[in-house]
This record gives structure tokens, C-alpha cells and sequence, in this order.
């Protein structure tokens, strides 16, 4: 998804273009609304009528048994169209929900890294509950509130003024602007309140976020009670801010009840007098009394109505810049990555942002179909930062990338994303059975290619001496399994995937070298299989890229030496240093 000019820019927006494509359910709702307002309405007039009837002794027996039932059926009427249009209004108000989240989804799926670099994960997490929670109830309870309240306020105020008496209708009514004004002030109030709650609550969201994902670094520091009193912290803070809000939004009731308190004292003041000359009949004060009453739901409503607006006013204004923000990375190419293409790295200049130097300068390398290219050098060189860039996770800042002879940019995302397979440093595994992880990317694929697949990164015998072996579920970021078990899940789920370029970013530095070994002797069988597939190994053990058809050394974002093991080993630079000193290392641990 990308950013759309019509996306609406206030909250009244957005849920005017959602009632628009949704009107049916709306108008139901709305009409069911109608239905009860009418008979809510008739019930005092009715109701008067008895009362004048009893008096006048017109009404007795079977004749008093007719309006009663009719009292009855309004009042049962009245409870099943409240359940109507409650289903007809919450299931297109939820709809406007799942919209959002779905957004949301999709725009965050299409940021690169950059984009993540400058949020945070409960921040957008609490977007994605919260924030929509809110706007989700501004467009169901909201909406069809402020229409059954207006609409029970002029039916209300018609009865009172026209049915029963104009002057005592424009009595009890002199009060009301008092509340009008008192309104308007509370609701800026709630405004800026909500604002805060939601603030803090993302705050909250993205401390237990960051303690969960770093629990097991909190508790080897001992920093758990450190990090619970944060909590505690952070949570009074919620706490506290939420209860700002909610005091702010209690101050409408006592509006209204004042309101209406000193209109009803007027109506009995009024009407009583009216009564004693004879203008008035007890019948028909006791229906304007049971009207003023019922403009108790509507005073209510206003209130209410403008809480949840505010409150969604305030999440819209956090969520909509985010729906609104413009992609890191722009997917512009319409061309389709062919198999067994070559790879170029021309003049390649990138710093990351708020870096003091570039983490690449001028660095030139070449591919061909089916090669094996080996990158090493100290921590920090850009080793990692050649293959984002080849991910299009970042765009370099002068040079390109060419692949089958052609700028990565041209290339669909999508379509240059599954033509590599990717296993990062930290590789990432989901809370579901390791035969699922294994088969991510290939999710056709058959038990018996995923235990090949599993073969060949050395990792098969590891999953059957697992509890369920294959259906072991592995946790949430694989917790359940060791550093190097999961690079080797990571790399048979790569090697499923069958894309013709695969990355290895130091995939190899958790397992044993014997164990990279073997890996490494299935990768070659690998590419003896399949000729036109190309592989990128970034490694700090050099045993992993001695093999490789061409090795670049990097050293502060430049290459520095580059050719084969042997003739890297022959110039007695930094990489033949680096291969002693692995060697004696390797040497002594076998001692």
C-alpha cells in the first residue's frame, strides 16, 4: 500500500468516508434508532392519558386493560430493536477496526529499517490496540449516539412544547445553555487528557516490550527489581493519566444533573402554578415531567458523544501520520529478477544515519552466476551493510547495484526478495514447530524436503532429539533452542527456499567448526547442483570463505585486499595474519 492523497486528515473525515461505504448498516441502525425514540416519546403522552382517564374515571376495568397491553408491547418493541440495531451499527463499526489494523499491517510491512530505527515497537503496538480501540468506538457508539440523542432531544422538546404546554416547555429549557458552555469547556479538557493517556500508555507498552524481549540480559544483570520498580513507574503514570481523563469526562454528569435539576424545579414551579389555574391538567404535567426526564439520555449522550470523539480525535492524531508516512524504500520497478543472474557492486557510498563516517566508501565487487564471494574484515568494515543494501533495506548514497545488468530499483521488491534467501546474524525463528519455521518461506513444501533441508545445515539430528522432534514448538524467537541450533534452522529454511542468491551474515559464528564443516561441504554440493545459484558469505571465521572463488577483505567501509584464499594467504596481509592466528586458536582448542 502506498500513500494515498485522500486519506482523510481529521477523524470526522475518516468516519464520514466509512459511513458513506457502509451506509446500509447506518441507515438500519438509524432507523431502528428512530422506532425507539418515536415509542420512548409516545410512552408519556400514553401515560398521561391513563392518568387523566383514572381521574375522570373513564378508565376502569377491561377499558384500562387496552392501553396497559399497549404500554407493554412499546416497551418490549423498545428492548428488541436495542438489540437490532446494536448487531446492525458494532458489526460495521468493527469493520472499520479490521480496516485500520490492516493498514497499519500492510504500511509497516513495506517500511525498511529506517523507518523501525526511528520508532518504537510499543509505541506502534499501542496503535494498533489502543489508538484503533478508540477510533473504532468513535464510529459505532459515537456516531449512533449523537443521532439517537439528537433525535430523542427534538422528538422530546417537540412533545414538550407542542404537545403539551409551549410555555412550561420554554421554562424548563432556560437552564440549558449553562450546560452548553460547561460542555464545551470539559471537552477541550478531554481532549488533552486523552492525549496523554494514550502517550503514556505507549509508553508503558513499550517498556514491557523492551523487558520482555531482553529478560533473560535483565535477570543476569540483576536488574529485575530495577526493572519492576520502572514498571511501577510507568504504570502509576498510565494509571494516573487515564484517571485525569476519566475525571474530566465524569464532569459532564454533574453538568447535566444540575441542568436538569433546575429545570425540572422550574417545570414543577411553573406547571403547578399552571395546574391551579386551571391551563393544565395533572394528566398532562405528569407526561411533561416524564418528557423532562428523558431528556436525561440525550443531555448524557452529548457527553458521552463528546468524550469518545475526543478521545478518537486524539488516536486519530497519532495514527493517521503514521497510515500518511511515506515509505523509506519506494517500490517503483515493474521487472522480474530472471534466475541465475550476475551481481554488481559499482562505487557503493552509504552512511547510516548520525554516523560520524561512512560505513562504505567506493567499494567496487563483481558476482558472476553461480560464484561463491567471500566478505571479511574487523568488526564494523560494512560487511553487513553490503548485503542491507543488496536487500534494499537502505539506498546507497552515490553508486548503484546492478543485477542481470540492471539497477536493483527497477526490480519489483517483492519479486527481488524472494530471489534472495537471507540468514541474518541474529536470526529470527516464530512461536510455531520447527518443521513450520523450516518451511516458512516454502510453505508447499513436504516433510520429506524439510528434513532434506534440515540435512543439509546440519541440524537434523538436533530437531529428532527434541522432545516432539519436527512438531517441537520452538517458542517465541526460538527460545527454546540453542544460538547455534537456531542459525542452522535459519539455514536450512534458507536452503528450502530454492532462491537463486543466498546470503550468509555470519551464520556460521554460533556452531563448532566441525559442524561448519559439514554445512559448508553441503553448500558446495549445493552449488554443483545447481550452477546458476550465487552465494555471499560474510564470516569472521575465515575457514568459512576459503572456499569461496573470491574473498574481499573490508576495513573501515573499503576493500583493502581481495582474491583467492591462496593468493589473500601469498600477500601476507591482514587476512593471511587473521588465518595464523585462527589456525593456532583452533590448534590449541583441539589440544
Amino acid at each position: 500500500m502506498t500513500s494515498s492523497p485522500t486519506t482523510p486528515t481529521s477523524l470526522l473525515r475518516l468516519l464520514a468516508t466509512f459511513l458513506r461505504q457502509h451506509w446500509r448498516a447506518y441507515i438500519a441502525s438509524a432507523a431502528m434508532l428512530a422506532g425507539i425514540a418515536l415509542l420512548i416519546v409516545w410512552i408519556p403522552r400514553q401515560v398521561g392519558h391513563v392518568v387523566d382517564g383514572l381521574v375522570a374515571g373513564s378508565l376502569r376495568g377491561p377499558a384500562l386493560l387496552l392501553p396497559l397491553a399497549q404500554l407493554a408491547a412499546a416497551g418490549l418493541a423498545i428492548y428488541l430493536l436495542r438489540v437490532g440495531w446494536r448487531m446492525a451499527l458494532f458489526r460495521a463499526a468493527y469493520g472499520l477496526g479490521r480496516q485500520l489494523r490492516t493498514r497499519l499491517y500492510e504500511r509497516l510491512t513495506l517500511q525498511g529499517p529506517a523507518f523501525f530505527q526511528a520508532s518504537r515497537t510499543g509505541d506502534l503496538m499501542a496503535l494498533a490496540t489502543n489508538d484503533i480501540d478508540a477510533i473504532e468506538m468513535a464510529a459505532g457508539d459515537a456516531l449512533l449516539a449523537a443521532f439517537d440523542g439528537s433525535l430523542t432531544l427534538v422528538l422530546v422538546l417537540a412533545m414538550m412544547t407542542l404537545g403539551v404546554d409551549w410555555r412550561l416547555g420554554l421554562a424548563a429549557l432556560v437552564p440549558f445553555p449553562l450546560m452548553a458552555f460547561a460542555f464545551w469547556k470539559v471537552s477541550n479538557q478531554v481532549h488533552l487528557a486523552w492525549q496523554g493517556s494514550l502517550a503514556r500508555f505507549s509508553a508503558l507498552n513499550q517498556h514491557v516490550q523492551e523487558g520482555l524481549a531482553g529478560v533473560r540480559t535483565i535477570r543476569a544483570l540483576g536488574l529485575v527489581a530495577r526493572n519492576t520498580g520502572q514498571f511501577g513507574e510507568l504504570a502509576e503514570a498510565a494509571g494516573e493519566a487515564s484517571y485525569r481523563a476519566q475525571r474530566w469526562e465524569a464532569a459532564y454528569e454533574p453538568a447535566v444533573g444540575m441542568t436538569l435539576g433546575l429545570g425540572l424545579a422550574i417545570a414543577l414551579g411553573a406547571g403547578g402554578w399552571l395546574v391551579a389555574r386551571g391551563e393544565l391538567s395533572i394528566g398532562q404535567l405528569t407526561s411533561f415531567t416524564m418528557y423532562l426526564s428523558q431528556l436525561i439520555w440525550p443531555m448524557f449522550a452529548a457527553g458521552w458523544v463528546l468524550s469518545l470523539l475526543e478521545r478518537g480525535r486524539a488516536a486519530w492524531a497519532r495514527l493517521g501520520p503514521l497510515l500518511d508516512a511515506p515509505l523509506t524504500l519506494a517500490d517503483t520497478g515493474s521487472a522480474e529478477v530472471p534466475p541465475g543472474a550476475a551481481l554488481q557492486f559499482e562505487q557503493l557510498r552509504f552512511a547510516y544515519p548520525e554516523a560520524g563516517r561512512p560505513a562504505l566508501d567506493g567499494l567496487t565487487l563483481a558476482l558472476p552466476p553461480g560464484g561463491t564471494l567471500g566478505l571479511v574484515g574487523p568488526t564494523g568494515a560494512g560487511k553487513s551493510t553490503v548485503l542491507r543494501l543488496l536487500l534494499r533495506q537502505f539506498e546507497p548514497e552515490a553508486g548503484r547495484i546492478l543485477l542481470d545488468g540492471r539497477p536493483l530499483p527497477e526490480y519489483r521488491l517483492e519479486s527481488l526478495r524472494h530471489a534472495i534467501a537471507w540468514v541474518p546474524q541474529e536470526p529470527f525463528l516464530f512461536s510455531a514447530s520447527v518443521a513450520e519455521n523450516i518451511a516458512l518461506a516454502a510453505p508447499g513444501a513436504t516433510r520429506a524436503q524439510v528434513e532434506q533441508a534440515a540435512r543439509l545445515a546440519a541440524v537434523d539430528e538436533d530437531i529428532r532429539r527434541l522432545p516432539q522432534g519436527y512438531e517441537t514448538e520452538v517458542g517465541e524467537r526460538g527460545v527454546t533452542l540453542s544460538g547455534g541450533q537456531r542459525q542452522r534452522v535459519a539455514i536450512a529454511r534458507a536452503l528450502l527456499a530454492g532462491s537463486p542468491i543466498l546470503l550468509l551474515d555470519d551464520a556460521l559464528s554460533a556452531v563448532d567448526t566441525g559442524t561448519e564443516t559439514q554445512i559448508l561441504a553441503h553448500l558446495r554440493e549445493l552449488r554443483a547442483a545447481h550452477p546458476g545459484r550465487s552465494e555471499i558469505i560474510v564470516s569472521h571465521r575465515l575457514s568459512a570463505v576459503m572456499d569461496a572463488d573470491h574473498i574481499a577483505v573490508l576495513r573501515g567501509g573499503r576493500i583493502t585486499e581481495q582474491g583467492s584464499h591462496a593468493e589473500l594467504l601469498e600477500a601476507n596481509g591482514w587476512y593471511a595474519q587473521q588465518w595464523r592466528y585462527q589456525q593456532l586458536e583452533a590448534s590449541i582448542e583441539a589440544a
